[in-house]
């Protein structure tokens, strides 16, 4: 009788840890999901933000263009074109940012570079652990329990 009692509570202990492991991965592919969304999201507003400043720096850049171009004929001093050249190189940078395939190139060196260059890649006192997030926690809720004395 106990034999057939301790088999059951094996099967149903083993049901649940399955059970438990179906959910943690579940909850994971949906964290890496969400994640992704959010990443999308934030090139998505950066792209965004690219496009509205060009509208911006585009309309300053022909009006310099224009006065320039103007002061430079009407004093016969070719001299008042030469801040065009820099301003230029900043607008193309944004309109490739903006429209053009900046985002593909950026890409593919970051693929190179963890493919590469992966060394370069750990960040300061390495990955945050439990441990050192929990001490982070505990110090700041110190400090915040001293602050309101």
């Amino acid at each position: 009788m106990g034999f057939l009692l301790s088999k059951s509570m094996d099967q149903n202990f083993q049901k649940q840890q399955e059970f438990m492991l179906h959910n943690a991965r579940l909850q994971m592919e949906r964290q890496i999901l969400m994640q992704d969304q959010m990443r999308e999201r934030m090139v998505a507003m950066q792209i965004a933000w690219s496009r509205e400043f060009l509208k911006y720096y585009g309309a300053f850049f022909s009006l310099a263009t224009l006065g320039l171009t103007v002061g430079a004929i009407k004093q016969k001093r070719p001299a008042f074109l030469a801040p065009l050249v820099p301003l230029s190189f900043v607008l193309a940078y944004q309109m490739d940012m903006a429209y053009g395939t900046l985002g593909y190139r950026m890409r593919g060196e970051a693929e190179s570079i963890m493919a590469s260059e992966h060394d370069r890649l750990p960040m300061p006192h390495g990955t945050p652990t439990y441990e050192s997030i929990e001490k982070a926690r505990r110090a700041r809720s110190h400090l915040t329990s001293l602050l309101e004395k």
